[in-house]
């Protein structure tokens, strides 16, 4: 185990030079086919493994109609992103600093912000998201299931991972969302959680596979990692923590490491493709475009 987590920070340390030497932040957008499979929770903790790793990370809370993010950090939240956009306050008044290298962008429970397009205003908030150049990684937490607004933010990310559970229903939803996100993605990530053990989390992803391939033609599926049905991640739930600062040793932060590990290592390959710089504003454009 000391062994893996080793291997984490030196791939780790590798990859961060090449992510700030191209000065790109790179989004990753994390959905799921249906609710109450552990998304937020997963987006949550994934983030902060990067940011104890000396990351500049951003948590983007854009479940429409259901941003919880700031109940499962702890964090109190006054404004959101819909009052930038309306022009109420600024974009650095709304971020929330929840701890070192860590920062909370709060999103709007409701789908008024996409809708809102006063050119001025819209102009004025893209010069403001200079504000969050400097992040490495953006974590989207997306709403669930494949609805309209959940898809402009998969299309518009450079990575989307789906997140599921071992029940035939979360299963089956969870393929209609990859599915749908391969008409836009080549590549889509896969984490399963609330698992018993390895050989399950392989035999769904295997399942899931197989279906695809027969399915959907050039798609890659690749399984990021899976957790277990731990009752450590549920007491960190309900006491509002995070069971990766809880318990840094336990099965599940060691099984969140390396799906972070293998999260850097395939977006560090995808840095060194791309030397195109982008920022919030830019992401951001990308998706009220497609709007």
């Amino acid at each position: 185990m000391q062994n893996q987590a080793n291997k984490l920070q030196e791939i780790i340390k590798e990859g961060k030079p090449a992510l700030k030497k191209n000065r790109q932040t790179k989004y990753i957008a994390i959905t799921s086919g249906k609710g109450g499979v552990g998304k937020s929770t997963i987006s949550a903790n994934m983030a902060n493994i990067l940011s104890k790793n000396g990351y500049k990370v951003g948590l983007f809370d854009a479940d429409i109609g259901l941003a919880n993010l700031d109940v499962i950090l702890n964090v109190r939240i006054e404004k959101n992103i819909l009052h930038v956009l309306k022009g109420e306050c600024t974009l650095a008044d709304i971020i929330v600093q929840v701890k070192k290298n860590l920062i909370l962008i709060p999103g709007e429970s409701g789908d008024e912000i996409l809708k809102y397009n006063d050119q001025f205003l819209y102009e004025r908030f893209l010069e403001e998201t200079k504000v969050l150049d400097d992040l490495d990684f953006i974590i989207i937490d997306t709403g669930a299931g494949i609805g309209g607004h959940t898809q402009l933010f998969l299309e518009a990310a450079d990575e989307v991972v789906v997140v599921t559970v071992p029940d035939p229903a979360a299963i089956t939803d969870a393929y209609a969302t990859i599915k749908i996100t391969s008409k836009v993605k080549d590549s889509v990530g896969l984490i399963l959680n609330m698992t018993k053990n390895e050989k399950e989390a392989e035999l769904i992803h295997e399942k899931i596979s197989k279906v695809a391939m027969a399915n959907i033609q050039g798609l890659q599926l690749n399984l990021l990692g899976r957790l277990p049905d731990d009752k450590l991640v549920a007491k960190s739930i309900k006491q509002r923590t995070l069971f990766t600062d809880d318990a840094p040793n336990a099965s599940a932060t060691l099984d969140m490491k390396r799906i972070v590990n293998n999260l850097v290592y395939r977006l560090e390959r995808k840095v060194l493709k791309n030397s195109e710089e982008r920022g919030f504003g830019s992401f951001f454009k990308r998706l009220i475009d497609q709007f």
